[in-house]
């Protein structure tokens, strides 16, 4: 298992994250954590197994979640949340509509940000983030109604962005079926249109070559 330090992450109660990778490494609960039926591209990283942990057992991340909310200022906050909640988001019902915008709002901001180190850094290290949002969300529209519409759109926006820098070109297609007309007085044409001005747009602000080259292959 490789750990990815993220900095803000560091501030994270340690006693609290020991107790929790033990629990899910000596669970004697095989359905707690199943990687056989998970199957992820590239190493097992932490977030991958407390984003299943945190769903399988939703009281656990509890404690978590509230230090994130005293910390929201912090520009690391969203970050930790798009890791270890992006599952939960979308398998814990939550009845405040409130909250569910707020964290569906940090689910977009700090999934933009860890994607976008993986574009700083030329490296794939959140794969299994973008292809949960895309193959388990965004391809399936009943589950991203889950979230308010306006994170919906968000979410749209945010994988069409990447959806090339993680080699899905071939979903593309299933992605515009999916995707509803989300007219605004800042959106306006059809999902085509829409994706197309937002990889434009993505093009138009990579400084790292061989990533534009990637984008452009």
């Amino acid at each position: 298992m490789r750990f990815i330090d993220m900095g803000g992450l560091l501030k994270l109660d340690f006693t609290y994250k020991c107790h929790v990778f033990i629990d899910v490494i000596f669970n004697k609960e095989e359905d707690v954590i199943s990687p056989e039926n998970d199957v992820i591209d590239g190493p097992l990283c932490f977030y991958d197994v407390l984003a299943d942990y945190f769903v399988h057992v939703p009281e656990s991340g509890k404690p978590v979640l509230d230090l994130i909310v005293q910390l929201w200022s912090q520009s690391f906050a969203s970050h930790i949340f798009s890791l270890l909640f992006h599952k939960w988001m979308f398998e814990v019902h939550l009845d405040n509509p409130e909250v569910l915008l707020r964290y569906s709002s940090a689910l977009v901001q700090g999934a933009t940000n860890v994607f976008w180190i993986d574009i700083q850094t030329n490296t794939k290290r959140f794969r299994s983030i973008f292809r949960y949002l895309l193959d388990d969300d965004a391809l399936h529209h009943s589950r991203l109604n889950k979230i308010p519409l306006q994170a919906q759109r968000d979410m749209y926006l945010l994988l069409s962005r990447f959806i090339l820098f993680y080699n899905s070109a071939g979903k593309i297609d299933s992605f515009l079926k999916q995707c509803p007309v989300f007219q605004t007085a800042f959106l306006v044409g059809s999902p085509a249109d829409i994706f197309v001005n937002e990889l434009t747009d993505q093009l138009q602000k990579l400084k790292v070559e061989p990533v534009l080259l990637h984008y452009l292959s």
